[in-house]
């Protein structure tokens, strides 16, 4: 068992995603991505375990032919590499009619490799058990020769039109929308499983022209080519999952609540009792954590109200103009330094005992943009956490405001 785990590991990953995806699958059956997601799922999780040693030599033993396997592998494999062009394809997108087109070029080229390899199998003869080193071993015999180079094209070419495809892609799609990060991913995974099953193709070619040379160069294929290929199937098949996974709706709702949390942790001191004692359990729905930290923080700015200062938000806006930053972005950066303010001289406030007090709510400009929805509320929350102004204006030394009853008694004569 333990021979196999470096392709058993992979292999039960890729059946997780599977199951982990098949409700969406199941729902979207109808459309040819979803069909394809699946066709490359199952036909990875089928050549991890297929091609293991120890399910090799069980499949032998079951069938009762020598070198069954050897057929079931390459074809598996070969199947894989078709599905993942067909996957590209869909993935990508273009008119339907040249979408459907080149699908069926695709099935039909590999599905003949596939027919041709098993030929080839039948055609030829192998007599002698090979676990691990089944290309190398049969490199010159007749017929089987040819069907190990057969599934090596095919692989060869599937993997380098999808890296090719995928990486003139990735190159297109622009770094700076944060919707398009899961896709991004997506295809840089996929150009990294691509290169590392480069890496393993090479290791196979290698040895196997040694072979033909007359050398002996099998530890390439035994030995270094299993673990490039186990990483490059890992690599592709969370590639694919990854732009899934990521816009759904559940990821979205996961990625704002980890955004939120900088500001939720500042703001959560200053929320009423009664919004901080709503019960969550560890096993309380994303969406639910979502909006009760979302509340959070609307109340915690609610309660911050009268501290906010709208100096600090002009110089603030001013400053991140002077820095070439936008408006609409300055404009959050300003009003992220105007509650990093608020928050500085009201836990001053808390220190010197002026807890209490009752100011004239200042200024705040325009009305609150953040508490309008959670976008806004996530922008807010990433510039508190990030912004160099933001930065700035929390370490400056604060000094809590009395309240103006008290100074004005103070200030009485006698």
């Amino acid at each position: 068992m333990t021979d196999g785990l470096i392709l058993y590991v992979p292999g039960s990953v890729m059946i997780l995603a599977l199951l982990i995806k098949a409700p969406t699958l199941r729902r979207g059956w109808d459309q040819p991505l979803m069909r394809a997601v699946c066709a490359v799922l199952f036909a990875g999780c089928l050549v991890m375990f297929l091609a293991a040693p120890p399910t090799i030599a069980a499949v032998n033993r079951l069938t009762g032919i020598t070198n069954f396997s050897a057929p079931l592998v390459y074809g598996a494999l070969t199947a894989f590499s078709g599905s993942c062009v067909v996957l590209v394809l869909h993935w990508s997108g273009g008119p339907p009619a040249v979408v459907r087109r080149a699908t069926r070029v695709t099935v039909a080229v590999f599905g003949a490799v596939t027919l041709l390899i098993v030929l080839l199998f039948v055609q030829g003869e192998a007599p002698v058990e090979r676990l691990r080193d089944l290309d190398t071993y049969y490199a010159n015999t007749p017929w089987v020769r040819e069907m190990i180079v057969c599934y090596l094209l095919a692989h060869t070419a599937a993997s380098s039109v999808m890296t090719v495809l995928c990486w003139k892609w990735l190159r297109r799609v622009g770094p700076s929308l944060r919707r398009l990060r899961p896709l991004r991913t997506g295809l840089a995974l996929i150009v990294l499983g691509g290169v590392l099953d480069l890496c393993y193709l090479v290791s196979k070619w290698a040895a196997v022209g040694a072979r033909w040379a007359g050398r002996d160069w099998d530890a390439l294929s035994t030995y270094v080519a299993p673990p490039f290929a186990a990483a490059a199937a890992l690599m592709v098949g969370s590639g694919f999952i990854v732009p899934l996974v990521g816009g759904s709706p559940a990821w979205r709702d996961y990625s704002r609540y980890r955004t939120l949390r900088p500001l939720w942790k500042e703001l959560r001191g200053f929320a009423s009792p009664s919004v901080m004692t709503v019960p969550l359990t560890w096993w309380s729905p994303i969406g639910i954590r979502l909006i009760h930290r979302e509340s959070v923080i609307d109340d915690g700015i609610l309660a911050l109200g009268c501290w906010f200062d709208p100096g600090v938000r002009l110089a603030a806006y001013e400053a991140a103009r002077a820095e070439g930053i936008g408006e609409p972005q300055a404009s959050v950066v300003a009003d992220a330094a105007m509650l990093a303010a608020a928050v500085r001289r009201r836990a001053a406030a808390d220190l010197a005992g002026c807890v209490g007090e009752h100011r004239e709510p200042a200024d705040r400009g325009p009305d609150d943009p953040h508490r309008l929805d959670s976008r806004p509320l996530a922008e807010l929350a990433r510039e508190f956490s990030s912004s160099p102004i933001v930065a700035a204006v929390r370490r400056a030394p604060a000094e809590p405001e009395p309240d103006p009853r008290a100074r004005e008694s103070r200030n009485a004569p006698g």
